[in-house]
């Protein structure tokens, strides 16, 4: 007898069937996965997750807690899940002195938000202009009514240089500051110039440079000016210019006394 010939049982799946069923299968997960979204969607909107209240923790010296949260919070929407913590951030950050506040999620149905406030330490740009510097060398602009000492030095010069007008001032108030005298306020000209105003109105002019290169100018003056006026029967407190723009030494102007040029102490 002849050997039966063997039959292969598998039988290849036509092309358009292995498609619909493909497609069966996505259907299948995509209503799994639309069921899961709309039960999580549904859940994160029960009235359990709607924003209760706002903590504010932090700076709020120059802020009422209560103020703060009523004029923000009609500023976004949302719940404890979908509330816009970026958006939420802008508008604490967008109230006057608040440098920089920080928010986080508490839940159920809280946001914590954290305030940084502006430390001012000198007034910025012209007489009553409301701006001010911060410790970080930041211009803002608030109510400088708000002030508990509103005895501060004015600065001015280029928003965008008002870093390098502090760090200038910081050099310059302790180095005068060992003559009795004090730095009212510092100007930073529009020809990168700098100026300074002696708290009895003596004017200095510091000429150009970096920190370095003026405190090496400014260095001449402390060294020498106490003998300078001594010599002239004066008190320091008596000069009503000086002009530091000179490569070996400065012009000094004293009440009572014509303008002398001092050399340079060698």
């Amino acid at each position: 007898m002849r050997p039966r010939p063997e039959v292969n049982a598998s039988v290849a799946v036509p092309l358009d069937v292995k498609l619909m069923h493909m497609a069966a299968s996505l259907m299948f997960v995509g209503l799994v996965v639309g069921a899961l979204a709309g039960g999580v969607w549904a859940l994160v909107q029960l009235p359990a997750f709607a924003l209760r209240g706002i903590t504010v923790k932090g700076d709020v010296e120059h802020n009422n807690e209560v103020t703060l949260r009523a004029n923000v919070v009609t500023k976004f929407t949302g719940n404890f899940f979908t509330a816009d913590l970026g958006r939420v951030r802008s508008a604490f950050e967008s109230v006057p002195w608040v440098r920089l506040a920080s928010v986080q999620r508490e839940f159920p149905n809280r946001l914590r938000v954290t305030l940084q406030e502006h430390k001012p330490v000198a007034y910025w740009g012209d007489d009553g202009e409301p701006r001010m510097v911060n410790s970080y060398g930041e211009v803002f602009e608030a109510n400088v009514g708000d002030l508990d000492d509103d005895k501060m030095p004015r600065l001015s010069g280029p928003d965008s240089q008002s870093q390098q007008v502090l760090a200038m001032y910081l050099a310059l108030q302790p180095a005068f500051k060992e003559l009795s005298l004090v730095v009212d306020s510092l100007a930073l000209t529009d020809r990168g110039s700098w100026r300074a105003k002696l708290a009895h109105g003596a004017v200095i002019e510091l000429g150009r440079g970096n920190v370095n290169d003026v405190m090496a100018r400014v260095q001449r003056v402390t060294q020498t000016l106490a003998q300078v006026t001594q010599k002239l029967g004066r008190k320091v407190s008596a000069i009503e210019s000086a002009d530091l723009r000179h490569d070996n030494g400065y012009a000094l102007r004293v009440r009572g006394v014509s303008t002398q040029d001092v050399p340079a102490k060698r």
